[in-house]
C-alpha cells in the first residue's frame, strides 16, 4: 500500500452490526470517495466457529479478502492448470468464468470488499489479466505494507477503527492507480447495461476500435475478454431473475439471451458447476454456494445478490 495511507479519514457513518445465523455481519455507509469503485464492502466473523466448503460463483467483480483471523485451508479453481492457493490469508481474487471450491477451517473474521472491473483495475495497478480465475496473496499484489495494513486492522478491534484504516489505504491507493482507457469504460457500461447481450461488433463500432484491438485492451483492464465478461453478465442476470422468484427457465432463458433452456443449463454448468434448480436450492455463504453439511447455511448475504 502506499506510504502514509494509515492516517484515515473522517467517519462516514455509524457501524451496523447484525446476527444472520451464525455469523455477525458489520456494514457502514461507504466513503464517498470509494463509492464508484465499489460493489460491496462488510465485515463477519463467526458467532459459531465452524469449517466450511464452498462454491465460489463468478459475479462479475473483483474481490480483496483482508483475514484477520484464521487463514483459508484452500482456494481451487476449478478447471484451471495449478488452480489450487493452498493455505492463503488475505487475497486477492480477479474476475471468473468458471466455479472455485473454497476450504476454510473454522473460525473466519475478514473483510470483504468487491470492486468494479475497473475499480480493480485502478486499486491494483497491474493488467487485470493476470488476475483472471486466480487467488492471490495480497502481498503479491499490493506489495509488503498491504501485509503492515493486515496486521493492524487484525490488531484493531473497534470495527468503526478499522474501515477508517482500510478506507484511507484504499483511497491513497486508488488516487495513485492508472486510468482505465475511457474507451473500455464505455466498453464495460455498454456490455453490463446489457447484461451482456449487445453484440461485440456493435460495442467496437461504438467506441471507434477494431474488435481486436477492443479485445485486447478490455482483457487487460478488465480481465475477461468482452465475450468471456458478456456470458457471465447473462450468468448474473438469469441469477437474479431466479431469486426474485422466477421460475419459468423458458422466460428466463429469453430474457437473458441464451437460445433456449439447454443453453442456459449449459452455460450455469460452466459458470457455476450447477444447475439453476441446484443453485436455488443450495445453502449460502459469502458470494458462494454451501456444499457439505460443514457450512455454515447463513454466513452472509446470498450468492444472488447483494
Amino acid at each position: 500500500m502506499v506510504q502514509g495511507a494509515w492516517g484515515g479519514p473522517a467517519a462516514v457513518g455509524a457501524v451496523d452490526i447484525m446476527r444472520l445465523g451464525g455469523l455477525w455481519r458489520v456494514t457502514r455507509p461507504w466513503h464517498p470517495g470509494l463509492r464508484p469503485f465499489l460493489r460491496s464492502y462488510v465485515g463477519y466473523w463467526e458467532a459459531v466457529t465452524s469449517p466450511y466448503e464452498a462454491r465460489l460463483v463468478p459475479t462479475g467483480h473483483a474481490t480483496l479478502v483482508i483475514s484477520l483471523a484464521e487463514p483459508f485451508s484452500q482456494v481451487r479453481r476449478l478447471g484451471v492448470p495449478d488452480g489450487d492457493s493452498g493455505r492463503i490469508g488475505s487475497l486477492v481474487v480477479g474476475l471468473e468464468d468458471r466455479p472455485a471450491i473454497c476450504v476454510h477451517p473454522g473460525g473466519q473474521e475478514a473483510i470483504r470488499v468487491e470492486f468494479t472491473p475497473l475499480g480493480a483495475y485502478r486499486l491494483f495497478g497491474m493488467p487485470m489479466s493476470e488476475l483472471t480465475n486466480l487467488a492471490v496473496e495480497v502481498r503479491d499484489v499490493l506489495g509488503p505494507d498491504a501485509g503492515t495494513l493486515v496486521e493492524r486492522l487484525a490488531d484493531t478491534r473497534d470495527w468503526a477503527a478499522r474501515f477508517d484504516l482500510l478506507d484511507a489505504a484504499l483511497l491513497a491507493r486508488l488516487g495513485h492507480g492508472p486510468e482505465p482507457s475511457p474507451e473500455v469504460g464505455h466498453a464495460w457500461r455498454l456490455l453490463s447495461g446489457s447484461a451482456g447481450v449487445i453484440p461485440i461488433a456493435r460495442i467496437a463500432a461504438e467506441v471507434g476500435w477494431s474488435q481486436g484491438y477492443l479485445i485486447r485492451r478490455f482483457t487487460q483492464q478488465i480481465g475477461l475478454t468482452p465475450k468471456a465478461s458478456a456470458r457471465v453478465l447473462r450468468f448474473r442476470h438469469a441469477v437474479a431473475l431466479l431469486g426474485r422468484g422466477a421460475t419459468s427457465l423458458t422466460e428466463i432463458s429469453t430474457a437473458c439471451g441464451f437460445y433456449d433452456q439447454a443453453h442456459l443449463n449449459r452455460e450455469f454448468r460452466a459458470i457455476a458447476g450447477t444447475t439453476p434448480g441446484q443453485m436455488m436450492a443450495a445453502r449460502r455463504v459469502e458470494g458462494a454456494l454451501a456444499l457439505s453439511a460443514s457450512a455454515n447455511s447463513s454466513k452472509t448475504t446470498s450468492a444472488t445478490g447483494r
